[in-house]
């Protein structure tokens, strides 16, 4: 799949899963329970010691079905290993602009994480496919996401930090492109429990969300031409 299809499949669901774990079972169990709840996509977080076998383990274990990306990438060096391991996307909590130039070195959408106008614009000039606005929710929620988007509607904006199924479908309504969506979906202490049924009922329930929002925000206004 090509950079493009990448990122047609990322803005066609909707939904970035951020999953983070601590072991290789847990990293292919939540796979497992979002393929079922019709997500198929999600980012593995490189946060633990040994994310890079997990991040190989699921890209052997689920590729072409689901599309997989790297997350908590810190450095260009860490994306391009991701990179060569398989993976599909790069997603960054922070501005790098290094790590931007390997990924579009490789043709690999890159999803770096930005707060302010000024790092989101920055962002965005330097090569970003979508910028994740992290933390989101403490920034501001919704409101702030339809804030950055009144000067710079052309930016495609992911929020990530604090999006949850109460608040997603106002997120999208302010402009966001997609949710990037972490442990209101795929809970650690729920994997622990192995109850991967509620991962993937959450799943679909973002998923219907996430269509209903999109129907509302793409319905012809009352009173316009038939």
């Amino acid at each position: 799949m090509d950079r493009n299809e990448v990122l047609d499949a990322i803005r066609n669901t909707g939904i970035v899963p951020a999953v983070r774990v601590e072991t290789e079972k847990q990293a292919l169990d939540a796979l497992e329970a979002l393929c079922e709840g019709g997500i198929l996509l999600a980012e593995l977080a490189l946060s633990t010691p040994r994310a890079s076998a997990y991040l190989r383990a699921a890209i052997t274990r689920f590729e072409p079905t689901m599309i997989i990306g790297a997350g908590s990438v810190l450095d260009a060096e860490t994306a391009r290993i991701s990179i060569l391991e398989g993976a599909q996307f790069i997603v960054s909590p922070m501005l790098s602009r290094s790590t931007i130039r390997m990924c579009r070195r490789y043709s690999i959408p890159i999803l770096p994480g930005a707060l302010t106008p000024t790092e989101i614009l920055t962002a965005w000039t330097a090569g970003a496919d979508i910028v994740k606005v992290f933390p989101a929710n403490a920034a501001g929620g919704p409101a702030y996401i339809r804030a950055i988007r009144a000067p710079m509607p052309q930016v495609a904006l992911m929020p990530m930090g604090g999006v949850t199924l109460g608040n997603a479908t106002d997120f999208l309504k302010a402009g966001s492109v997609a949710l990037g969506v972490g442990s209101d979906l795929v809970n650690l202490s729920t994997l622990c429990e192995g109850n991967l049924g509620k991962i993937a009922a959450t799943a679909r329930l973002y998923r219907e969300l996430i269509l209903q929002a999109r129907c509302v925000l793409q319905a012809p206004m009352n009173g316009g031409e038939h």
